[in-house]
C-alpha cells in the first residue's frame, strides 16, 4: 500500500477474544452482566483460562471500523500501539490479512498488548472484560507525516483521549490530516467517555472535526440535553456532519438544514451485539467517502449494522455489499 488511503484510524488496538458462555460463568466470576469491566493482566490471565473455545481477531472501536471499511472493499490504513507478543501478532496479522496497511511497529518493551475477553450469553448480551495494557502507551511520537500519510478522511476514537498524551496526539494529527486537506471524523465511543472528556470533545468538535459518529446517549452527553427534539434542535449550533444511532429507532443524519430519519432494520434473533455500532460506522463513512448520498450512507450503515448482530462478533465480512442496492 501507499501513504494515500481513504481512511485512516487511530485509536486503542485491543484483540477481541470472543466466547459464547453459560451464565454461570458471569455468576463465577462475580461481574455483572452486560457490563464493561477495566481489569488487570492477572485477571484477564484468568478469565482467559476459564472461557474455553474463543474466537480471536483484532478489535476495539474504531479498529472494528477499519477492518469493516476494508472489507467493504475501501482502502484503509490504521495507527495503534501492540507490543510484539502473541496478541500483538494476533492484531497486526488479522489487520493486513484484511489490506489494513498497519503503521505502527509492535514495541518491543513496555505493558503487554491489549485484549477484551467478551463473554456472550444466550441471549446476545456481551459482558466485557478489558486489559488496556500496551494500547494507552500510543503516543505524539507515533503521529508523523509519515505516518499520517494522505487520506481522505481520519477516523479518530473518543477512548484516544484516555491515553496520557491522547489530547496531544490527537491535536497533532488533527494538524497534520486538516493541513493535507482530510476530513477529521470523531467516534465518541461511549457516553462514560464523554462525560470523561466533554468539554475537549466539545471543543474539537466546533473546531477541527468534519463528522461526529455518536449514539443517542453519548450525543446527550456532549450536548447536556434532555430529549431527542432538544438534541436535534442544539444541533443547528453546529456545522458538522453528524450521523447518530438509535438502536431500534434506528438512526439519525443532520448536517446544516439536512435532516435523514433511517429506520432500523427488523431481525428476528440478536446472536451478538458486539460492534454494531461500529458496522454503522464503517458502512456510513464508505458510502460517504465514495460520494454516497447521506440517505445511502445511513441506508448502508444500517444494513452493516443489521448484518453484524446476526452473527458472532464485531467483524463485516466480504460481500456484505452484493446485496445492497443504492437508491
Amino acid at each position: 500500500m501507499t501513504a494515500t488511503s481513504q481512511l485512516l484510524g487511530i485509536s486503542n488496538a485491543i484483540v477481541d477474544i470472543l466466547a459464547h458462555v453459560d451464565q454461570q460463568l458471569i455468576d463465577d466470576l462475580g461481574i455483572v452482566p452486560g457490563s464493561m469491566n477495566l481489569i488487570d493482566e492477572q485477571r484477564a490471565r484468568e478469565i482467559y483460562a476459564m472461557m474455553g473455545p474463543a474466537t480471536e481477531m483484532s478489535g476495539g472501536s474504531v479498529a472494528n471500523t477499519v477492518a469493516g471499511f476494508a472489507n467493504l472493499g475501501g482502502d484503509a490504513a490504521y495507527i495503534g500501539r501492540v507490543r510484539d507478543d502473541q496478541f500483538g501478532e494476533v492484531f497486526n496479522h488479522d489487520m493486513r490479512s484484511l489490506g489494513v496497511d498497519v503503521r505502527l511497529a509492535p514495541s518491543t518493551d513496555g505493558a503487554p498488548t491489549a485484549r477484551s475477553h467478551i463473554l456472550i450469553t444466550g441471549d446476545g448480551q456481551r459482558t466485557m472484560n478489558t486489559y488496556l495494557g500496551a494500547c494507552t502507551e500510543l503516543s505524539v511520537t507515533d503521529i508523523t507525516a509519515e505516518t499520517i500519510g494522505t487520506p481522505k478522511a481520519v477516523l479518530l476514537e473518543g477512548y484516544v483521549w484516555d491515553c496520557p498524551e491522547g489530547p496531544m496526539l490527537a491535536q497533532k494529527a488533527i494538524d497534520i490530516a486538516s493541513e493535507r486537506g482530510a476530513a477529521i471524523a470523531l467516534s465518541l465511543s461511549d457516553s462514560f467517555c464523554v462525560q470523561r472528556h466533554r468539554d475537549a470533545f466539545e471543543g474539537f468538535v466546533r473546531d477541527g472535526v468534519d463528522i461526529v459518529l455518536a449514539d443517542e446517549d453519548e450525543i446527550v452527553a456532549l450536548l447536556q440535553t434532555k430529549s431527542f427534539d432538544e438534541t436535534l434542535a442544539a444541533l443547528d449550533a453546529y456545522d458538522n456532519l453528524f450521523a447518530i444511532t438509535r438502536s431500534e429507532k434506528g438512526s439519525v443524519i443532520k448536517h446544516g438544514d439536512q435532516l435523514h430519519t433511517q429506520p432500523a432494520t427488523r431481525v428476528d434473533k440478536v446472536v451478538d451485539s458486539t460492534g454494531a455500532g461500529d458496522a454503522y460506522s464503517a458502512g456510513f463513512l464508505f458510502g460517504w467517502v465514495n460520494d454516497y448520498t447521506l440517505a445511502d450512507c445511513a441506508r448502508l450503515g444500517t444494513w452493516c449494522a443489521t448484518t453484524v448482530i446476526q452473527q458472532l462478533g464485531a467483524r463485516i465480512e466480504r460481500g456484505v455489499l452484493d446485496g445492497f442496492a443504492r437508491n
